[in-house]
């Protein structure tokens, strides 16, 4: 994560990093408007139960996506089905660039994601869970990839490959009474879904070790505390306190000019992973790229004329 951690040359991080930068992002496509959610069902005997659906807010809110985790029966776990469909949507959101955040929230109350479908678990074999592991591993690693900003409210229990799901977006809301914890060590276990890695970057290493060999959880005031959620508030009487704090943050975040948010995503994100002269190289390229774009150009008239920007994306 800094200086010395990885053993290879800085120059081929920066050359690594050129990839993402290898496609532009796209032109916005033609504006659709939805007024309604949009389910994702992947084949099965349950095919037709949506597990987790995308709803496109409208209005002032156009540019705010919400996946909503929707599997009531079993607290929204990680079974196969809710998988593929997540992996399904995750690829749709990837280069739909009228889409300038996505939040994700949990339908179910008082849970945001219980972590494993140890019934559905206990049925695979050694080499079956080891696999489908790994692809639950591989989802992680795809919403953290998502190019715009994506933020998690956690209106109830985020335990285990909940809390990893969590951890794969680049900011968190809570409730008070919201209960996380990596637990996979009470079940002879460890964090296989990204979150040996990703809470140590969050939160340091020894406190990620504390709440990793202990098991612990933590509510949404002390996970504030540690770094874990970037707001905690009182939850409300309709149990949704943490999206609507979600939503606070996705609008101050709308009005923003998209490529360079998207933009400093990468710097950053990249930029953590390499030594700090590999990181101001990553950040230089990405302010090459801001440099020729039409958002750029209005931010610096608007300025001058003393108003507020219009970005369109371009």
């Amino acid at each position: 994560m800094r200086t010395g951690r990885i053993l290879i040359q800085p120059c081929v991080e920066v050359r690594a990093a050129r990839s993402v930068f290898a496609s532009p992002i796209k032109r916005p496509l033609p504006r659709v408007s939805f007024t309604q959610t949009r389910s994702w069902c992947s084949d099965g005997p349950v095919a037709d139960r949506a597990e987790v659906r995308l709803n496109r807010l409208d209005g002032e809110d156009n540019g705010i996506v919400e996946v909503l985790m929707c599997r009531e029966r079993a607290r929204n776990s990680l079974g196969r089905v809710f998988v593929g469909q997540m992996r399904e949507l995750v690829s749709s959101l990837h280069h739909d660039a009228e889409v300038r955040v996505v939040v994700f929230r949990s339908l179910i109350p008082g849970v945001f994601c219980a972590g494993a479908d140890l019934k559905e678990r206990a049925q695979m074999s050694n080499p079956e869970a080891e696999l489908f592991v790994h692809g639950l591993r591989s989802l992680m690693n795809d919403i953290a990839a998502l190019p715009m900003p994506t933020i998690a409210a956690v209106d109830g229990f985020a335990l285990g490959g909940g809390l990893e799901l969590a951890l794969a977006c680049d900011l968190r809301t809570a409730a008070h009474s919201a209960q996380m914890g990596l637990i996979e060590t009470t079940r002879g276990l460890l964090p296989g879904a990204g979150g040996s890695q990703r809470l140590p970057r969050t939160v340091g290493f020894a406190i990620a070790k504390e709440l990793i060999f202990t098991g612990r959880r933590v509510r949404g005031e002390r996970a504030a505390e540690l770094g874990l959620v970037n707001y905690s508030v009182p939850q409300n009487q309709t149990g949704d306190a943490a999206h609507k704090e979600a939503l606070s943050l996705a609008r101050e975040i709308l009005p923003q000019a998209p490529i360079a948010v998207r933009m400093a995503k990468v710097a950053m994100n990249r930029g953590a992973e390499v030594d700090i002269s590999s990181g101001m190289a990553i950040e230089g390229m990405c302010y090459a790229r801001l440099i020729p774009t039409r958002d750029r150009q209005e931010g610096m008239a608007a300025f001058i004329e003393k108003r507020p920007p219009r970005y369109i994306g371009e």
